[in-house]
Order: C-alpha cells, then structure tokens, then sequence
C-alpha cells in the first residue's frame, strides 16, 4: 500500500518536472535577411547563496530523522517516507546534484589541482555523510541518497545472489572508485558524472545510451535489490570503510537474539552475519594459515596490478582530449576517413605549436603512468584484502548485520519479533 502511495506521488512529480521542461523549450532561431546577428546565449547565473543553505540544512536534517528513526525509532516505515522525500527532493527537485557520490571527483581535483577551488555546499554533501557514518552506520544509504531510494522503491521482489557472486561483483566499486579519482586527479574527465545513470532521468535528458542502462539497473534492481549501490557506487566504497568503525551502528534486536533467522531471510542484501559458536582447532589453524598466506601474497598482488596498470596507461590516457589530439596528429592514419573533433578544430584556429600540444601530452602521459602504478596496487591491495577478509572467523553468538555492507534500511528491525 505504501510503495503504492509513494509511486502516485512520484508519477505526480515527473508529470510536473516534464511540464516544466516543456515550458521552458524555444523554438529554433530564426533567420533574420536584414544581417541581424543573433546573440550569444549567456550563462545562468550560480544557485543562489539561500537555496545553497537550503540544500545543505535539508541535507542534515534528513540524516539526523533517517538516523533517528533507524537507532531510536527503529522503524523501516519512517526510513521508507524519508526515502521517498529524498528522491522527491535530491532526486527530481535538484535534478541529482549536488551529488554526494559525484563529489569525490570535485574534492579529488581539489587536492591534485590547485587552481580549482572546491564549492563550500560540495564538501559538505562529501563530508556529513561520512561523519554520520563514522558515527551511526550507512544511514545515508537508507534513506537519505536519492539513487538508493530510487533503487529501494522498485525492489519488489528481491532475492539473493549468493556470497561468491556478491563478492565478485563488489570487486567492481572499487575499480570504478580507483579509475574516478585517477581521470579527476589528472583533470581529464568527471565519469561520476559523466555515466551516471539517474541524473539522466531526473532530468529527462539522458541520452538512449545512458537510458538503457539506467532501464537495465532499474529491471535488474527489481529482482536484485540496489545494483548500484552494490556493484557499482564509488562512494559506497568509502562509507563500507568507514561504517566498520562506527560507533553507534544498529543492531538488529534491542535485546536476546531468539535465533529466528527472520532477520537474514528479510535482507535482500545478504548483510546479516550468521552466528559462530563452534570452535574447530584444526579448522581455525588452517584458516590462520590461508590467511598468513594471502598476506605475503598481498604485495604481490599489488605489483602485479601496479605493473598492469602501467603497461595500460596510454589507453587510460586517450581519455585526455589532448592525448587524444596529440594522437591524432602523430598518427592521422588511425582516424582516416572520420569527421574532424571540434577539440581538434579548436586547437587549429588557436594558433598553438604542434610542439606545446605534444609536451602538455608527455606530461599527462606521465602522470597516467604513475596513476597506472597507484591505480593497480589500489586494485591487488582490494582483491587480496577482500580474499583475506573472506578468511577471517569472527566467532558471534548472534545474528549481527555487516557494518561495512548493511545499509541500515531497518528491514531486519522490522521483521525481528523481539520488540524491547
């Protein structure tokens, strides 16, 4: 009855937001005989200063009722309407920015720039959901993240897709995470933002590319509970790191676990750990001894990604327009027969020497090749963390959620018949 009631209200505002759209569409330009020159198209104006504190209390405020109803509360039917509103608000009414997933590119290019001051409303979408984790768990995943609540609404019916497979595809944020902050780091591209899939369709102009895939994670996310968030958001990477040192995180029961497993049947997101009474010897020295073995392959990993890293950095490279320019020019062969790029055409009427072109190329390339290095260690460390994690026995005499992979979406809660 409640997605029901969500989903008229989200149909209302897409009715909404595809009227304002239209509204504000022009007719082409006409074509004046008399000479008359058209001008030039101005920028709009920033957002204004009081909308930009609007956005960030509304940002805090959400997080501190999403927390509350998760740890005080604890109740999955409140987390389920502040969800709602965040789509409502992040989602439809800013269209998707600012967005605290695409903020690690803007703080990113902060750091390795410094000729690009990072806005002060950018940080704090980066920075409050990361303190609040640190504090309570990922509950700016449960309700408070636009894509999340997008994904969350049309989980009809979500089932599990084993352990194996679920830790093969979580491989996936971390390269994803690694190649961001390298094309950011090097100021060659925002791909964050560039292949995101639900801005597109907050703003009703995703491109049939970018539609698809959207449509491809929203079918598959209806059988597959969050597919974006599982496998694929960077900045879910970074909350998974530190949610497992929150302080406050949920529990699932207020009280003495009965052993129900009600809780792990209702989590799509296979996040509950089961209990551990046993204690094997002969088992426990074994896992020790695996795991002592992944450690010193560990380094390993990391060299044999770094080395891969480097020897593929100039394909990572020809991301840079003016890699791809100083490409061209040096070997014209290979776009023979293909429209010349407006990149090109620019640089052609700029007057710049070929030479200043192919140093300012060396120099990305470069720094692409030492990004290659970092970028495959990243890899390997993530890979030989991950085995090494999978070693690990913590013995537990409950039913306890994962506080890097739970969500805190409060289902378990919802479901466990122990109440105080």
């Amino acid at each position: 009855m409640k997605k029901g009631i969500a989903w008229v209200v989200l149909i209302l505002l897409v009715a909404w937001q595809m009227i304002s759209s239209y509204a504000i569409q022009r007719f082409p330009k006409p074509e004046f005989e008399s000479g008359y020159i058209t001008p030039e198209t101005l920028l709009p104006n920033p957002r204004a200063e009081i909308l930009e504190v609007m956005d960030v209390t509304v940002l805090l405020l959400a997080l501190s009722v999403v927390t509350w109803a998760v740890l005080r509360r604890r109740s999955r039917n409140l987390v389920f309407w502040i969800s709602v509103f965040s789509l409502a608000y992040f989602g439809f009414y800013r269209e998707g920015c600012v967005c605290s997933i695409g903020a690690i590119q803007n703080v990113t290019l902060a750091l390795f720039t410094g000729r690009y001051v990072i806005p002060w409303t950018v940080l704090v979408f980066f920075m409050a959901p990361l303190l609040f984790t640190l504090a309570f768990g990922r509950t700016f995943c449960a309700g408070v993240c636009p894509f999340g609540a997008f994904q969350d609404l049309i989980s009809w019916q979500p089932r599990k897709i084993g352990p194996r497979l679920n830790a093969v595809l979580g491989v996936i944020p971390y390269i994803y995470l690694g190649l961001a902050v390298l094309y950011a780091a090097t100021g060659t591209d925002f791909i964050i933002c560039r292949y995101d899939p639900f801005v597109g369709i907050f703003r009703f102009n995703a491109t049939f590319g970018m539609f698809l895939f959207a449509g491809a994670l929203l079918l598959s996310g209806v059988i597959i509970a969050r597919p974006y968030c599982r496998f694929l958001c960077p900045y879910g990477v970074l909350l998974n790191w530190i949610s497992r040192f929150s302080k406050f995180h949920r529990t699932i029961t207020p009280s003495v676990c009965v052993q129900c497993r009600l809780c792990e049947e209702s989590c799509p997101y296979e996040a509950i750990e089961k209990p551990v009474t046993v204690k094997n010897p002969q088992a426990r020295q074994m896992v020790v001894r695996k795991f002592m073995l992944i450690i010193l392959f560990i380094p390993f990993f990391m060299l044999l990604g770094g080395w891969t890293g480097a020897q593929i950095h100039e394909s990572l490279a020809l991301v840079n327009g003016k890699v791809q320019m100083a490409e061209e020019l040096v070997h014209p062969e290979k776009i023979q027969g293909e429209p010349e790029s407006i990149e090109m055409t620019a640089f052609k009427a700029s007057g710049m020497p070929v030479q200043e072109l192919y140093a300012e190329a060396s120099r990305i390339l470069r720094q692409f090749y030492i990004g290659g290095w970092v970028l495959g260690g990243f890899i390997g460390l993530t890979i030989g963390g991950l085995i090494a994690g999978r070693l690990i026995t913590r013995y537990r005499t409950d039913f306890e959620p994962n506080r890097g992979s739970c969500f805190s979406c409060a289902r378990c809660v919802d479901y466990c018949p122990v109440k105080s």
